[in-house]
């Protein structure tokens, strides 16, 4: 399928009537196009042939933007340049939302399309009947060819495309068939890519065509053959997937998924998590798109009824597990996938809640044993997929990846094991688990199991690994990948907050979304305006715009690491408070208690206080700021020693500061 509707040169493009380049959009492709998108393409061809008098070149119509799941009115490249140009015919003013939807296209371009990488890209947006224009020619602090949106009425755009062909003349001249051709590369974020995989995509179309995508392809191809061993032969197995933080895990599990629901007898798979703000944002912006693509077809549905649809297969485990505490039934779902696994609660945590909270008195299972024995119902077969991230248990009761390995073993031993072999790295803390359960049971290791590559960052691959040796104190080495990774996902430092959110507003271009994150223990930021006990509703905060003051936008509003976990931003702030402190001896953590901190002693809490952070620095796709506050000597909260060590050690590893 070609990622276009029309292609020609700019001179043959000039030749030909408007009925005929009309003619040819419309019979590619059979695309389905309507009197209104005739009267659109008829006032848009004696546009563009009036601004292209003279030029020599390629003009694309309908060229697609694969991540965006849209089409650009046209892209016109003359010489070097590359026109992206969005028409708004009859319009007479410019709007903040159609600036942002061409900048969004340069920038998926600029971005994900090999071709446009060292190109100059000029996004256009041309409102026909608009009496002004502003067209100033701009470059950001990014240098990377991509100029900020020029707004044009169609009596200017002559002008413009003339003005911007000469100030950027270059010898260099970008072939039409080469861009064509050339390899698009899309990096989504969960949200964009939970939509596209319930809109009937393959993981393989929407994320990238490098060793990252293969090894996302390659992982949900074995848990496909681990499905059809299991159904074949009437066999229970279980299989764990490593990786590293942002490699896909969720991505993965969600392909699984939405690759085995049954369209006419219902689903045969569910997609379970425990992290709740992850799951209502993904059903949110399910139900949105949902509504929003029915309507687009005349279509009538309420958000209600699209909710229902999409809750069928995203769920949240506890929902999930108390409806199986009271139904003895099996499950409807035969295959289950449970993402960051290593959250499910340990055995005492779990018959605490269910003591407390849920009137079961001779409940006596871990959440992991329990959920096991619900699919264990079944007389044939069931599969359980669990999503393994390491270092990033958070919460009090989550047993880590062991609690399900010695489920296994003390009930479950009939059950397959199939294991990634990084499951028995040092953190995983399974080894021991996993040694005693191959005495047992049947434990199958597969590579392919395990996703190596960050996808959440398209810039660089190595960011989880520079976090992970920051929060070691391993400063060398961390100096040495940053030194690596620095010129592509920039890492800066600063003492000042608003210094930082002028950082994020001049980075962020288009919709690129940030934010503001924070620790769940960083009590002392109050003086900074941020408060991690006050209320915040993390679907407003990640789907809603600029001009909604819930959203991460307006940096008014924070998140913790337990609304952010499996989730990201293009560009974020980490604030860093008192709770976790640098010395040459290690980290000390802290949590703040009535007026003042108090040392955590327990070990397991300092993992999490550790993990916390780093599930924290690992947000961001493009680039992160770090806030480490200056203390206050009138403050014992916020005394200079709680805060200047951890500055001084960010600096040493080679951060730059604003």
């Amino acid at each position: 399928m070609l990622n276009y509707y029309f292609k020609d040169t700019i001179e043959s493009f000039l030749a030909k009537s408007t009925e005929e380049i009309i003619g040819f959009i419309t019979l590619a492709n059979q695309f389905d196009s309507n009197a209104l998108q005739n009267k659109s393409w008829e006032q848009q061809i004696p546009i563009l042939k009036r601004a292209l008098q003279g030029f020599r070149g390629t003009i694309f119509f309908e060229f697609s933007i694969p991540r965006m799941g849209k089409r650009v009115d046209s892209i016109v490249i003359v010489e070097d340049v590359v026109f992206v140009i969005e028409f708004k015919v009859g319009e007479n003013r410019y709007h903040s939302y159609q600036v942002e939807q061409v900048w969004d296209y340069a920038l998926d371009l600029k971005n994900f399309h090999e071709p446009s990488h060292r190109a100059v890209l000029i996004p256009v947006l041309v409102a026909t009947e608009a009496k002004k224009s502003f067209i100033q020619i701009t470059t950001t602090s990014h240098a990377d060819n991509l100029i900020l949106p020029l707004k044009v009425s169609q009596n200017q755009l002559p002008e413009v495309v003339g003005n911007c062909v000469q100030f950027f003349q270059n010898a260099q001249i970008i072939n039409g068939e080469i861009f064509a051709a050339g390899r698009y590369s899309p990096t989504p974020t969960i949200i964009e890519a939970a939509i596209s995989l319930y809109n009937n995509h393959a993981v393989e179309a929407i994320t990238r065509h490098d060793a990252g995508a293969k090894n996302l392809t390659k992982t949900t191809r074995a848990i496909s053959e681990i499905i059809d061993f299991a159904k074949v032969g009437g066999k229970k197995a279980i299989c764990f997937v490593t990786g590293v933080p942002g490699a896909g895990k969720t991505l993965v599990g969600l392909d699984v998924a939405t690759s085995h629901l049954d369209k006419e007898k219902g689903n045969t798979s569910v997609y379970l998590s425990g992290n709740a703000p992850l799951v209502a944002i993904l059903q949110e912006a399910l139900t949105r798109d949902k509504v929003s693509r029915e309507s687009a077809l005349g279509k009538k549905i309420t958000k209600r009824e699209a909710r229902q649809a999409v809750k069928s297969f995203i769920q949240i485990i506890h929902h999930y597990r108390d409806a199986y505490l009271i139904n003895q039934d099996a499950p409807y779902d035969h295959v289950a996938i449970f993402d960051e696994a290593q959250r499910a609660w340990n055995k005492e945590q779990t018959i605490r809640f269910m003591r407390q909270k849920k009137n079961q008195p001779d409940f006596k299972y871990s959440e992991p044993e329990f959920l096991i024995s619900c699919l264990d119902r079944h007389q044939d077969w069931a599969v359980i997929v669990c999503l393994v991230g390491g270092g990033q248990e958070i919460n009090t009761g989550e047993a880590g990846i062991s609690e399900w390995l010695d489920a296994v073993f003390n009930r479950f031993s009939h059950w397959e094991v199939f294991i990634s072999p990084n499951l028995a790295d040092s953190e995983y803390d399974a080894v021991n688990s996993i040694k005693l359960l191959e005495e047992k049971s049947t434990v199958k290791y597969n590579e392919d199991l395990h996703l190596s590559v960050s996808m959440r960052s398209f810039r660089a691959e190595s960011v989880s690994y520079f976090v992970k040796n920051l929060l070691d104190l391993k400063v060398s080495e961390a100096a040495r990948v940053l030194a690596e990774i620095h010129k592509n996902y920039p890492i800066v430092l600063t003492r000042d907050l608003s210094k930082a959110k002028a950082w994020l507003k001049n980075k962020a271009r288009g919709s690129e979304r940030y934010g503001i994150v924070v620790s769940s223990q960083a009590q002392r930021l109050k003086p900074l305006a941020i408060d991690v006990k006050s209320p915040m509703n993390p679907v407003n905060w990640f789907l809603d715009g600029k001009d909604d003051v819930r959203s991460s936008f307006y940096l008014e509003e924070v998140a913790t690491e337990f609304h952010v976990q499996g989730l990201e931003l293009d560009w974020a702030c980490i604030t860093w408070d008192g709770d976790l402190r640098y010395s040459e001896l290690g980290w000390n953590t802290f949590s703040f208690k009535g007026n003042k901190w108090q040392n955590i002693h327990n070990l397991e809490r300092k993992k999490y206080l550790i993990n916390a952070y780093r599930v924290l620095l690992t947000r961001a796709r493009q680039g992160m700021v770090i806030v480490v506050p200056e203390g206050n000597p009138d403050d014992h909260t916020r005394k200079a020693e709680y805060y200047d060590p951890t500055y001084e050690y960010l600096k040493e590893i080679g951060i730059p500061y604003l």
